[in-house]
């Protein structure tokens, strides 16, 4: 099952002296369209990843940790074992990550949002050796997606795909720098899409892949054979990094949503409908003659005086559309939600009985809880 990241920081705190690095994802080879051929006529991924590896970057980060953001500080074996001098509160650490050139114009770089959890000092080094100061223009701890500002020329992003549009199956591949032994590039496939319910961001709809993930790769690049970025790579299940084949990379739909919200209004302020939903059920579904892969999701709790509530929706409502786009399931529908600002304006068609409604309504300030929970 994958690890809290928390207790991830600690052992490889403890293991490392306090230095962290974090896992991504891997790489994968062939549609016909990704291949190239090497000057003996072999067929070959150089071609394609000199293009866009010097859009991956490394990076590097120096902070403080204190006994409020890691209670177990406070234990005094894990006080030794670090060599904390006694009476201090906190230590110092480092740690080291991989990024994503988003916009070379303005030198955006995207890459996960722990990586710079307590991050005090950003290096950025580039695929062509120079290493420059970065500046943390904004994250999001829900989604675990941050965005890093440089002053460079010469930057080369990597073109941004549909990670909608991917496919169990596709050949996908993997770029960072694990263990910081350099940028390296590993392949697989995907071997499932929106993959949630893993207790590893509040947000989930995984990508998930069997290219090889360890420490170094977060906010990596996940790429296809067009050579687009199709994910940002964050986590990999297995007990201590153990490799088992099973990564996970956040799709770029979400990441350039976040991104969008950053960057216009400089922070993330999710709104909320105040419901609780739930996936219909399959025999809901064929009983309604819904989709089987666009069934929506089922209103089965309603806040008093919520968006929700004051919009019209009623209880047994089954959300099939948002904003025009089918509803998956649940976990769709919360997503989608999820990249909603406050006081933004939502459009929704619920199947009520026999009868097909749109309700429109204005997210609301949400309270510390979740703005829809998913059972």
């Amino acid at each position: 099952m994958p690890r809290s990241r928390h207790r991830i920081l600690l052992v490889a705190a403890v293991a490392c002296g306090l230095a962290w690095a974090y896992a991504p994802a891997q790489v994968q080879g062939g549609v016909p369209l990704g291949i190239g051929a090497d000057a003996d006529g072999m067929p070959s991924l150089a071609p394609l990843l000199k293009k866009v590896t010097p859009g991956v970057v490394s990076i590097a980060v120096k902070g403080r940790i204190g006994e409020e953001q890691n209670p177990l500080l406070k234990d005094p074996e894990i006080r030794r074992s670090l060599n904390m001098p006694k009476g201090a509160k906190s230590i110092e650490i480092s740690g080291a990550g991989s990024g994503v050139v988003f916009d070379a114009k303005n030198g955006l770089i995207v890459t996960n949002n722990h990586i710079l959890e307590y991050a005090d000092e950003i290096t950025v080094a580039l695929s062509d050796g120079r290493k420059l100061p970065g500046k943390r223009v904004g994250g999001d701890t829900e989604t675990d997606i941050a965005l890093i500002r440089v002053a460079a020329d010469g930057l080369t992003p990597i073109p941004l795909g549909d990670s909608d549009k991917l496919e169990v199956g596709d050949f996908v591949l993997a770029i960072g720098n694990p263990f910081q032994i350099g940028q390296t590039v590993t392949s697989g496939i995907v071997g499932g899409l929106r993959r949630s319910g893993l207790g590893i961001e509040n947000y989930e709809e995984f990508i998930q892949t069997d290219a090889s993930i360890n420490p170094g790769n977060s906010g990596g690049a996940l790429v296809n054979l067009r050579g687009e970025l199709v994910g940002i790579n964050t986590a990999v299940v297995g007990d201590n990094g153990g490799r088992t084949g099973i990564g996970f990379a956040i799709p770029v739909n979400m990441a350039r949503a976040v991104v969008d919200q950053i960057l216009v209004h400089g922070d993330i302020q999710r709104g909320q409908l105040g419901i609780t939903i739930e996936t219909l059920s399959p025999e809901a579904t064929r009983e309604k003659n819904l989709p089987a892969q666009q069934a929506g999701a089922v209103i089965t709790k309603i806040e008093p005086g919520s968006a929700a509530e004051r919009a019209g929706a009623k209880l047994g409502d089954i959300v099939t559309q948002l904003g025009g786009s089918p509803v998956r399931d649940a976990t769709d529908l919360r997503n989608r939600l999820g990249a909603l600002r406050l006081g933004e304006a939502v459009e929704l068609a619920v199947l009520r009985g026999d009868q097909q409604i749109v309700l429109r309504a204005i997210l609301a300030k949400r309270p510390q809880k979740a703005a829809v929970q998913k059972r």
